[in-house]
C-alpha cells in the first residue's frame, strides 16, 4: 500500500476513479471532467488543487482532491476535500483512513488547521467513516452552486 502525490501520468487513471464515483454517487449526468481540465487545475500555472493516489502493486485504487479555503468566521485557514474515493475492490484495508490522515498532515504543515467536506445524505458507509474519525457534522448547512447558465448569466 502506498499513498503518494499524483504525477502527471496517473491523470487517466484518476479520471477512472473519478468516473466510478460519480457512478457510485448517481451523477455521471455531472462528469464532463477531461484529461486537459484536470492536469490543468493539478499541474497547470498557478494550481492550487492538490490530488493523492492510493496504490496496491503499482495499480492506481483511489484518489482524493483538495485544495485551501478559509473559515471567514472561524478566522481559519483549511482545506477542502472535494473528493476521497477508493475503488470497492480495495475498500477495508485502511486506505482511507491512511490517505484522510496524510491530507491532515499536509494541511498542519502547512499551517491550516480544519478540513471541510460535503457528503450525501444517503451515504452511510460515508457518513460512518467521517463520524468514526471524529468529523462533526452540521445538518444545518446547505450546499448552493451557481453553475452552467446561472453562472454564466451572474457574471455578465
Amino acid at each position: 500500500m502506498n499513498i503518494r502525490q499524483a504525477r502527471e501520468n496517473d491523470i487517466s487513471a484518476v479520471i477512472e476513479l473519478i468516473r466510478e464515483f460519480a457512478e457510485y454517487e448517481k451523477l455521471t449526468d455531472y462528469f464532463d471532467v477531461t484529461e486537459e481540465r484536470l492536469s490543468g487545475a493539478l499541474f497547470g500555472p498557478g494550481s492550487f488543487v492538490q490530488c493523492l493516489v492510493a496504490e496496491i502493486e503499482e495499480t492506481i485504487c483511489g484518489y482524493s482532491i483538495f485544495y485551501p479555503n478559509f473559515s471567514s468566521f472561524r478566522g481559519q485557514m483549511g482545506m477542502y476535500l472535494e473528493d476521497i474515493y477508493i475503488s470497492p475492490t480495495h475498500r477495508g484495508k485502511g486506505l482511507g483512513e491512511t490517505m484522510l490522515r496524510e491530507i491532515a498532515k499536509t494541511a498542519a504543515e502547512q499551517g491550516f488547521e480544519r478540513i471541510d467536506f460535503q457528503v450525501l445524505e444517503w451515504n452511510t458507509p460515508a457518513v460512518n467513516f467521517y463520524l468514526k474519525l471524529g468529523a462533526v457534522r452540521d445538518d444545518g448547512e446547505r450546499h448552493f452552486k451557481f453553475t452552467d447558465d446561472a453562472f454564466t448569466s451572474l457574471a455578465k
